[in-house]
């Protein structure tokens, strides 16, 4: 049997459309691994450049606990603190910031940088007693001042 000859049977038809266009939802698996991969490598950059910061942090400040445990004599300890203090802020700043700093300038520097306990006559003593000088010792102002200068404190 032939189909009927006459134009009206195309009449009857439903109207031509197309499919619906594909939704941006859900994902296929290769945009799934795409942002897995992009999430574990931004997870790991933010990891990494903060991370050595923090670990000479935490190790100067392990090395300042061990100074204010260890019983020392006043030069003993200014200069450790001093020498402490320098390789921090080297580490922490660069050498082209810190390596060239001494005396008034030094202070200054640590004073900006958080350790406020220094400012007056405790910073000037310090450097006095950690290259030889007699000075009336502030123990405690040089131990706050340092540990605020390590974290950062202002």
């Amino acid at each position: 049997m032939s189909p009927p000859s006459s134009p009206a049977w195309l009449a009857q038809l439903a109207p031509a459309h197309a499919p619906p266009p594909p939704g941006w939802w859900p994902l296929a698996p290769g945009w799934w691994g795409l942002a897995l991969l992009l999430t574990v490598a931004l997870a790991g950059l933010a990891y990494w450049q903060s991370r050595p910061a923090v670990r000479i942090r935490r190790s100067a400040l392990r090395e300042l606990d061990k100074l204010e445990a260890t019983p020392v004599d006043d030069q003993a300890l200014a200069r450790s603190l001093e020498h402490l203090l320098r390789r921090y802020a080297v580490a922490r700043y660069g050498r082209d910031a810190v390596a060239s700093l001494c005396g008034d300038h030094w202070i200054a520097f640590v004073l900006a940088h958080g350790g406020s306990a220094w400012a007056g006559t405790a910073g000037i003593a310090l450097l006095r007693a950690a290259y030889g000088g007699p000075v009336e010792a502030e123990r405690q102002r040089w131990l706050s001042g340092a540990r605020a200068f390590l974290k950062g404190r202002k």
